[in-house]
């Protein structure tokens, strides 16, 4: 009868566990010269360039999502649904020309639940130096409604804290249109709302005072 070497499995066995985890760790880089030294090959990716630090050097920032094969999936048709939570990172550049990693941020931006709704991600770094990031929630299905939120952060004290908050909501059925706009700075709210069928009669707007509170730091929560 032919004998099983006991430590031989368990290698084996090692082996592959090992192997699947090394796949598994890929990541971001710590630092890169471009966006392509920093995303790992396959992964879907948008970046935003600009001064964060106002240190005349520009900075980067990447939204990128996996393509872990474990939260994927492939219709009949061969569309592949991403369901991996995407990644948010920001670097700052150097005067050698190296984006060095400052923070990955793992749970800020919104994976895509199912097949019917998913997120639209929007970054940008503006002239003045401010991280705007907006996430929109379209569905096709079980929804009359689409929503856009936008935050926008300030690099200050040593972190990025929330300066001002915009949401639009729209209901595709009535045409009703809401947007909600919240300074930070000065502790203002503005609501505006209006109607993209009924063309004659002009948007509402009502400003409100916000209660003073403490900003708040990016990673806090899910955007």
């Amino acid at each position: 009868m032919k004998r099983f070497n006991f430590c031989s499995i368990i290698a084996c066995v090692m082996m592959w566990s090992c192997a699947g985890f090394v796949a598994q760790a890929e990541g971001l880089k710590q630092q890169g010269t471009s966006v392509n030294d920093i995303v790992p090959a396959g992964w879907s990716h948008q970046e935003s360039q600009g001064d964060l630090n106002k240190d005349g050097i520009a900075d980067l920032v990447v939204v990128v999502k996996p393509d872990y094969p474990e939260n994927t999936f492939t219709r009949d048709d061969g569309f592949v649904y991403n369901f991996n939570q995407p990644i948010l990172a920001i670097y700052f550049g150097d005067k050698q020309g190296q984006f060095q990693r400052w923070k990955q941020y793992d749970n800020v931006i919104p994976a895509d639940e199912d097949q019917n709704c998913q997120h639209d991600i929007g970054l940008e770094i503006t002239p003045r130096g401010t991280l705007c990031i907006s996430v929109q929630l379209f569905c096709s299905a079980g929804s009359y409604g689409t929503s856009v939120n936008s935050y926008t952060y300030r690099q200050q004290n040593g972190d990025f804290y929330l300066i001002g908050m915009d949401t639009e909501e729209m209901q595709r059925n009535t045409g009703d249109c809401t947007t909600v706009s919240e300074n930070y700075l000065t502790w203002k709210r503005q609501v505006k709302t209006s109607n993209i069928a009924d063309e004659a009669t002009p948007p509402t707007e009502k400003w409100t005072r916000l209660t003073r509170k403490h900003l708040e730091k990016l990673g806090a929560r899910e955007l």
